[in-house]
């Protein structure tokens, strides 16, 4: 019960044991393809050369976490404003769970706790914050009570709406198709 991107295995087992790497990467999830998204704490480590915890990236020279993000390929497609949004989701961690991300979820005493915490991170609104609840639900193990309900439709035992639901190359495929669905209809809204 683990995530399986089609990225490099190694970038996977980082997020399984990294709670650091997976919170990043669900923090670099948006506008960029979710395998890009993802990968990137792997391609962060190797550039430091080793697994950054929270306490170094918080106080990381931002114009260094910057190059560090810039450095081609880039880490995201905005990466002046991620560096930024990387360094404050790790002094938010510094700040309220000792530098320990995982603390994040493992004190939530129920899934509205959960999900409360979760969205009070920087960058993370509501559905973000559903998301990333759904993904420690299914994929991690993460169920405080209520934890289905918390994360919406995302928590859904057969939903194919997120990154939480990704466990081979058929369930990526029905995941974007649902992408696909919601951007068509939002756009059809617009009209």
């Amino acid at each position: 019960m683990t995530l399986s991107l089609p990225i490099d295995p190694e970038a996977n087992r980082l997020l399984e044991r990294s709670p650091l790497a997976l919170l990043l990467g669900m923090v670099l999830d948006q506008q960029v393809p979710m395998e890009k998204a993802f990968s990137s704490p792997y391609v962060l480590t190797q550039r430091l050369g080793h697994e950054p915890d929270a306490r170094e990236l918080a106080g990381y020279s931002p114009e260094g976490l910057v190059a560090l993000f810039a450095q081609p390929p880039a880490l995201h497609r905005f990466p002046k404003a991620m560096a930024a949004r990387v360094q404050e989701v790790c002094q938010v961690l510094v700040d309220r769970y000792d530098g320990d991300p995982a603390r994040l979820w493992s004190d939530a005493g129920d899934g509205r706790e959960l999900l409360r915490r979760v969205g009070e991170l920087p960058g993370f609104g509501k559905q973000k914050a559903q998301i990333f609840v759904a993904l420690l639900g299914k994929r991690f193990g993460v169920c405080p009570e209520g934890w289905r309900e918390a994360a919406g439709g995302y928590g859904e035992p057969d939903a194919h709406r997120s990154v939480a639901d990704v466990t081979d190359p058929e369930s990526l495929r029905r995941v974007r198709e649902y992408k696909q669905q919601m951007k068509a209809a939002a756009k059809a809204a617009k009209v």
